[in-house]
């Protein structure tokens, strides 16, 4: 990571908790977003990676247009931890590199720079973030919408959330959480008033 001069974010928070919403409101509060899945599903789709995945587990992960089949990748990595660690020594640092060039070429006024991970701490970004959010959702919140974005049963969810850190650890590692119930004007205010003291923190530090 490199040296900036304004405040990192960093999100975290269960499965379906909100995360990429509060990512959208910080953007339009004049921040700059890293989605970390957007950049994988890039690197993903590079020439380099898409040879090393097909060398290791066949053409059964790619598609006829000659793309990754992201359904067959995902049942490799999810249910073998030795192919997961796998794959994410190639893309992790792929998307790392991504995330630094973005934040390099920060636009003059931007307010802070912004890490949308779903594996923020399990990948020890956590380090490189000034503070770090959690989303705090209801399960019962949580659950219809994995349901009606992704089209997860309450099974699936627990399957998912059981490969990453327990929430209650998410969030005592959190230097701040936001609360995200599904109303999206309290929601909004949260992150205002968020960014708004973080800002103020940040520049008020005697090293900055």
């Amino acid at each position: 990571m490199g040296n900036w001069s304004i405040p990192v974010i960093g999100l975290t928070g269960g499965v379906g908790s909100g995360k990429s919403r509060v990512a959208r409101l910080l953007e339009e509060h004049g921040c700059l977003v890293a989605n970390a899945d957007h950049m994988a599903g890039e690197a993903l789709e590079s020439p380099t990676v898409r040879e090393q995945i097909t060398q290791r587990w066949g053409e059964e992960v790619r598609q006829s247009d000659g793309g990754v089949n992201r359904e067959a990748v995902a049942h490799r990595v999810f249910n073998d931890e030795t192919e997961r660690r796998w794959l994410e020594s190639i893309i992790h640092p792929m998307v790392e590199e991504m995330r630094t060039r973005l934040f390099d070429m920060a636009p003059v006024g931007t307010r802070a720079l912004v890490i949308d991970a779903p594996l923020l701490l399990e990948a020890d970004l956590g380090g490189h973030c000034d503070s770090i959010v959690f989303v705090d959702t209801p399960i019962e919140t949580r659950r219809d919408r994995v349901l009606k974005s992704r089209q997860w049963d309450s099974d699936e969810l627990a399957r998912r959330e059981a490969a990453q850190l327990p929430l209650d650890e998410k969030r005592s590692m959190s230097h701040h959480v936001i609360c995200n119930d599904g109303e999206i004007t309290d929601l909004t205010r949260s992150v205002e008033k968020y960014l708004d003291d973080l800002i103020n923190d940040y520049s008020s530090r005697p090293d900055k």
